[in-house]
């Protein structure tokens, strides 16, 4: 069931983040804004997401993720509302600021996934909750196009809001920070679960140390997260303007695409946990699965620039989101592989790199767009970051734990560097 509340959490998550993507097609005109504008109103939420990354994790791993994801989930909700509400660019740009803060929870769910997944469980785990962000991604143009068939853009936002806000009651409601204190699990199932870190005497956050190590991860995320943000943005926009579609048909190709990440996050997280289990070897069940999909993302991507056939390009990029997306459960289990203890701040700090990211990749692209004309050039930057993230990836080391501190005597416990 925590399971199940967290995918429909990553759901909603991204549905309320990409809704203008599809949206814009009806506010452009209406606010009288460029391509320009519309892609600093896709990265404006980028900014404060960026920021709250490592805030946000810090305080997961603090607070716990029951309050924490509860603030941060109701913030994102009413900030979906308030963008029903406004009738202005300023307007539109103070609520994706809002809305960058509230979706900035996904390190808070990864401490909540620390405590409720067994060890062996962790791609899984990420993995099938990404699937649930991108079957949002996927649902969001034909969901806004739909709405927009029987109310304005402003009515539809108002409308997911106003769900978001159902969600955040029943979290509060069900969820547990401590495994233990659930009225509904049973002895078994809370045997193969990993001991609970949270209570009063929660442990300093080593910092400086754990930033450390999740650099080259941070690196080769924001790499992975330019491609994300870039296909999030601009595909509706891009089948709408390129190939002159209708804002239907064009939701129904975008969603297609998205789907492709539907796909590759529940694999990825299958396969990455079956490649552990068979050698033990977080190196081949994370990194290289991480490799691989970079190198097949980029060459199924290159098709773009020089074919201009609907078929051919809708195939190529799902086949591209499906490798980029293949990597995301591997890239999650990492911080729970190098830091379970703190996986809040240690997603967080990775997450800070896809944040980075979301600022600007949309804006970029609509620069492109407004200075060329050409949509296809807009792809040549992700090809570019996923060839130079496929080598920054030789650098990540998911093989070691991070050792703790102990606050007693100041000094290393136990825990060794290299995972037995």
């Amino acid at each position: 069931m925590v399971l199940i509340l967290l995918c429909a959490m990553y759901f909603i998550n991204y549905i309320v983040r990409v809704n203008v993507s599809t949206a814009a097609a009806v506010f452009q005109p209406e606010l009288g804004l460029t391509n320009t504008q519309v892609g600093l109103i896709f990265s404006a939420f980028g900014i404060p997401y960026l920021l709250f990354q490592i805030i946000g994790g810090w305080v997961a791993d603090r607070f716990g993720a029951r309050k924490a994801l509860t603030f941060f989930a109701a913030l994102w909700s009413g900030a979906t509302v308030f963008m029903g509400l406004t009738g202005s660019l300023a307007g539109m740009l103070f609520g994706r600021v809002l809305l960058g803060i509230g979706v900035s929870a996904l390190p808070t769910a990864t401490r909540a996934m620390s405590d409720w997944s067994p060890a062996g469980k962790r791609g899984f785990a990420q993995g099938i909750t990404h699937s649930f962000a991108r079957i949002g991604n996927a649902f969001t143009p034909i969901l806004v196009a739909g709405l927009l068939l029987f109310m304005t853009w402003r009515g539809s936002f108002i409308l997911q809001g106003m769900i978001s806000f159902l969600w955040v009651i029943v979290w509060f409601w069900y969820f547990r920070d401590n495994p233990a204190e659930h009225r509904g699990i049973t002895a078994e199932e809370l045997a193969r679960l990993p001991k609970h870190h949270g209570g009063k005497k929660r442990a300093p956050v080593p910092l400086a140390r754990l930033a450390r190590r999740m650099f080259p991860v941070t690196l080769v995320y924001f790499c992975y997260g330019w491609t994300l943000w870039f296909f999030l943005a601009w595909i509706p926009s891009y089948f709408l303007h390129s190939y002159q579609l209708r804002l239907r048909d064009s939701a129904l190709f975008s969603s297609g695409v998205f789907l492709g990440g539907v796909l590759g996050d529940a694999l990825g997280g299958v396969v990455s946990d079956r490649i552990f289990e068979k050698t033990g070897d977080r190196k081949k069940a994370r990194r290289n699965i991480i490799i691989g999909g970079f190198l097949c993302a980029a060459v199924l991507m290159a098709p773009v620039l020089f074919i201009h056939n609907l078929t051919v390009v809708v195939l190529c990029l799902s086949a591209a989101f499906f490798c980029a997306e293949f990597t995301v459960g591997p890239f999650w289990a990492i911080p729970m592989d190098i830091a379970p203890r703190f996986s809040g701040f240690a997603s967080g700090f990775m997450n800070s790199g896809s944040a980075l990211a979301a600022i600007v990749s949309p804006l970029v692209g609509g620069y492109i767009v407004d200075k060329t004309g050409n949509w296809e050039l807009t792809f040549v930057a992700g090809i570019g970051l996923l060839l130079l993230g496929s080598i920054l990836a030789l650098w990540i080391k998911p093989d070691e734990e991070l050792a703790e501190v102990t606050p007693a005597l100041g000094q290393r416990s136990a825990v060794p560097e290299a995972a037995v």
